[in-house]
C-alpha cells in the first residue's frame, strides 16, 4: 500500500486546530472537530497529542513562537547593541500587531488559550527576557550602554514598552499616533541606558 498523500504530522494537526478553533472557538473546538477537518478519527490525532489539553498548550506555542527566530537573529546579531535593541523592539512590536490586526478572530481565541496555558507564556516570556538580556549585555560589554544587571534591564525594558506588546492594549495598535508614540517610548529608554 502506499504511503498517503498528506501523512499525518503533529504540523497539520496543529495547522488544522487553528482553522477549527477560528471557526468555533476554543469553548465549542474538540478534538473530534480537529480529526473532522483532517479526515482521520480523533485516535489518530490522540496519537500525537495525548490530551486536548496537550493540543492546546502546543497550539498556543505555536502561535507564541512565530516570531522567535526574527527576535533570536536580532538578538544574536552584529552591530550597535542600540540598534539592534531598537530593531527587537521594532520587531517585536510589529509581528504583535499582524497578529491582531491579520486575524483578529483567532488573536481572540489565542488570547484565552494563553491564559489557559500560563506555563507556555512563562517560558516564552522568559525567552524573550533573555534575548533582551542579550542585547543589554552586549551593549554593556561595548560601552554602550550603562547597566549594572542586564537581567533587570531587560526586566524593565519589557515592562516599560508593554503597550506595543501586551495583548491587552491591542486595541490601540490601529492608532494613527502609535508609531510616533513608539518612537518616542525607544529614544527615550535608549537615552536612559546610553553610557
Amino acid at each position: 500500500m502506499p504511503p498517503p498523500e498528506n501523512p499525518l504530522t503533529p504540523a497539520r494537526i496543529l495547522e488544522a486546530t487553528e482553522d477549527v478553533l477560528r471557526r468555533y472557538g476554543p469553548a465549542k473546538a474538540t478534538v473530534v472537530d480537529v480529526a473532522r477537518a483532517l479526515g482521520v478519527s480523533h485516535g489518530s490525532v490522540y496519537r500525537h497529542f495525548a490530551t486536548k489539553a496537550a493540543l492546546r498548550e502546543a497550539v498556543t506555542e505555536r502561535w507564541l513562537d512565530r516570531e522567535h527566530d526574527e527576535l533570536s537573529a536580532i538578538a544574536d546579531g552584529k552591530g550597535p547593541a542600540e540598534d539592534r535593541l531598537r530593531r527587537w523592539l521594532a520587531a517585536l512590536f510589529a509581528a504583535k500587531r499582524r497578529k491582531a490586526g491579520d486575524d483578529p478572530e483567532l488573536f481572540a481565541t489565542f488570547l484565552e488559550l494563553a491564559r489557559e496555558n500560563s506555563g507556555t507564556v512563562a517560558r516564552y516570556l522568559t525567552t524573550l527576557l533573555k534575548q533582551l538580556a542579550t542585547i543589554v549585555a552586549s551593549g554593556v560589554a561595548d560601552g554602550e550602554f550603562a547597566a549594572r544587571d542586564a537581567a533587570a534591564t531587560a526586566r524593565a525594558l519589557w515592562d516599560a514598552t508593554a503597550r506595543f506588546h501586551d495583548p491587552m492594549y491591542a486595541s490601540e495598535w490601529a492608532d494613527p499616533e502609535i508609531d510616533a508614540d513608539f518612537t518616542e517610548v525607544c529614544e527615550l529608554l535608549l537615552r536612559g541606558l546610553r553610557a
